[in-house]
């Protein structure tokens, strides 16, 4: 019995001991653990880490922006000259704001948002440099949050990022202040497209909503985006791959496939958003009068630009130097040599993307963003005088951007280890190479006659970039109290050459011949170029000149007459030349009668009297003559001696 109890007892303590339930419990979470909190935890350092990298190196490559000032292109007319901006956020601006179509478009969210930063920021050009700049940095990070997120490729949507953030063909929708609505527009953009990711993972109404919210802010913001129904098509196609039956189903973003008339409906409501922003703009436009075609613009003219344009576009893609604000529209036509080979160009991407639309769907996504997004300010509607603009870009490229980085990753990928690592390297010279062309850029953009200098330099028959180089010119020059510049005379011969019936440089060169004495010949210019002014803004300064003109010869009448109709069309953005002229006839006037009668009865109470008036109408070196002639003629005249002691201390 004792050797069997021992027996007995030894098997029992032989047994495995139980694990306590705590234990056990937490030995079965474990495994849920790693496939999920631990991957989970990667795939936010995945996206936090690569967020941040982009932000400082965008913020640190476009810094330089937050120091320029104003832009003399449109930037007085959207901020510094608009005094609906000036009064901050109220009810009344708001109300402006919705109903206003004021430079041709309907964008009330850009409206606002600068408004916002008058009543932030003030009068400096800094504030609104760096909103511009943050919603850039915004718009790289969206761009690549999106991208990561549906794709699960952290590679190459930093690279896509990346290439958005660093290419200089971007700079002129930062560096522009009046460009707010290109970025605005963008950042609700990306936000819809975000968001629409989220819907299409779990369709719901209230998902549904937020993108459309999102669209119709973005649509307030600038209406090139009235394409976002159709990329949204692009993105069911590919990387949502959502398409029932044309591709198979996405492993990496898990979204329900959908019949393809079910997701053709479900664009409806957004289309209906486009449409109607559609009509406001065209309302818009034509209001101000910004739609140009016809005799101007033909249509086959329209069409041959579109084309080349295109091509333009893909070109500064790859090599983007020789970036200009404004590209003047090709009035005579395109060559047939460069006709043909944007057409050609464009057929045989098509035809290669389209044979590849199984195996590289991202290509065709790639081609059609590019190509659609580009159709609202392709110029098929011609608006502006630009033939083409690198702001019209600026979401666009993102599909060149996408079918560059996946298709070279995927290449990379095929050649192993060694062309992985060539391929790194490569991407980081030509990344490296872009940053340093974008801050070259950046620089040009630091003054106005730097800029515009630069862009008559680059771009050929540019007669507006030579226009508004001279008058940059010409107002440093009046601003240091001297009324002329041989330097900008020289931009104003040039426009001339190029189109001889340029009315702004025409005013000019007349403004020229009358500060070195010859108002008669002046008056040739002036008339000559009223002739050919298309607007009030220019008509109302060449009338004002006019006046000036006639006012140097003594016609006082006339140039009464000049002035007056320069105040009639007075534009909001002009000084006071018309009203001050129109004022100053008077003084002349008595100060001519009064010279007539110095001459037969010359007396010191005269001079005195002919000096203040001349003082009145600012002949401030007529009126000094004219005290010295009076204490010459009476020494104790206490007036005139103060007077000239008044002067000598207003003197520099």
């Amino acid at each position: 019995m004792p050797a069997a109890k021992a027996i007995k007892r030894r098997r029992k303590l032989a047994r495995p001991v139980a694990k306590p339930k705590t234990i056990a419990l937490l030995t079965q979470a474990a495994k849920p653990m790693e496939a999920t909190v631990l991957p989970g935890a990667m795939r936010l350092g995945q996206r936090v880490a690569p967020s941040i990298l982009l932000a400082l190196i965008t913020f640190a490559l476009y810094y330089p922006v937050i120091h320029h000032p104003f832009s003399n292109y449109d930037d007085a007319e959207y901020i510094t000259d608009n005094v609906n901006i000036h009064q901050g956020i109220t009810l009344a601006t708001v109300r402006w704001a919705l109903t206003s179509t004021q430079h041709a478009n309907w964008h009330p969210v850009t409206w606002i948002s600068h408004a916002l930063d008058w009543q932030i920021f003030g009068a400096a050009a800094t504030g609104p440099h760096f909103t511009n700049l943050v919603f850039h940095v915004c718009n790289v990070i969206l761009l690549f949050l999106f991208l990561v997120t549906v794709t699960r490729s952290t590679v190459r949507s930093l690279l896509v990022a990346a290439l958005f953030a660093l290419h200089p063909i971007e700079v002129e929708s930062v560096a522009w202040i009046a460009e707010r609505k290109n970025v605005l527009c963008t950042f609700f953009f990306f936000l819809a497209l975000i968001s629409y990711a989220w819907y299409a993972r779990r369709p719901k109404l209230g998902r549904y909503l937020l993108v459309a919210a999102l669209f119709a802010l973005a649509l307030a913001a600038k209406p090139m985006v009235v394409t976002f129904p159709f990329v949204l098509l692009l993105m069911d196609y590919w990387p949502l791959q959502r398409i029932q039956g044309w591709i198979k189903p996405s492993s990496n973003f898990g979204a329900p496939q959908i019949a393809p008339w079910k997701l053709a409906v479900e664009k409806l409501p957004l289309l209906a958003l486009s449409a109607g922003d559609c009509l406001l703009t065209v309302f818009a436009q034509q209001r101000m009068h910004a739609i140009r075609a016809g005799v101007a613009y033909p249509l086959w003219l329209r069409v041959e630009n579109a084309i080349f344009s295109y091509a333009v576009y893909l070109w500064k893609a790859v090599w983007p130097v020789r970036l200009a604000v404004l590209y003047p529209y090709p009035a005579g036509g395109i060559s047939a040599l460069r006709l043909i080979a944007s057409i050609l160009v464009l057929i045989a991407i098509s035809v290669w993307v389209w044979r590849g639309r199984n195996r590289r769907p991202y290509l065709l996504a790639g081609w059609l963003w590019f190509l659609g997004t580009l159709v609202p300010v392709i110029g098929l509607v011609q608006v502006g005088e630009q033939g083409m603009a690198d702001r019209y870009a600026y979401l666009p490229l993102i599909g060149i951007f996408m079918m560059v980085a996946w298709a070279g990753c995927e290449l990379a990928e095929r050649g192993g280890h060694k062309a992985r690592w060539t391929a790194g390297i490569a991407a980081v010279v030509v990344l490296i190479a872009l940053a340093a062309l974008t801050w070259r850029q950046v620089g040009f953009w630091q003054s106005n006659y730097g800029l515009w200098a630069h862009t008559a330099a680059i771009t050929e028959n540019n007669v507006a970039a030579e226009d508004v180089a001279g008058s940059e010119l010409l107002l440093a020059a009046m601003n240091r109290g001297i009324y002329y510049s041989s330097a900008a005379q020289v931009h104003f011969q040039r426009a001339i050459k190029m189109n001889p019936h340029d009315s702004e440089a025409l005013m000019n060169i007349g403004s020229d011949i009358q500060i070195h004495g010859h108002p008669t010949e002046a008056l040739e210019k002036y008339k000559l170029a009223l002739q050919y002014a298309d607007h009030d803004y220019l008509r109302s300064k060449i009338l004002s000149d006019i006046g000036s003109a006639y006012e140097a010869l003594g016609d006082f009448m006339t140039a009464r007459e000049y002035f007056q109709k320069g105040l009639e069309i007075r534009h909001p953005g002009l000084d006071d030349s018309a009203f001050l002229g129109y004022a100053r006839t008077f003084t002349d006037e008595k100060i001519a009668n009064l010279l007539e009668t110095l001459k037969a009865h010359p007396s010191a109470g005269g001079y005195l009297q002919l000096a203040q008036l001349q003082d009145e109408g600012g002949y401030t070196a007529a009126a000094r003559s004219s005290y010295q002639r009076a204490i010459e003629m009476d020494p104790s005249l206490e007036a005139a001696r103060n007077a000239l002691a008044r002067d000598a201390q207003r003197k520099p």
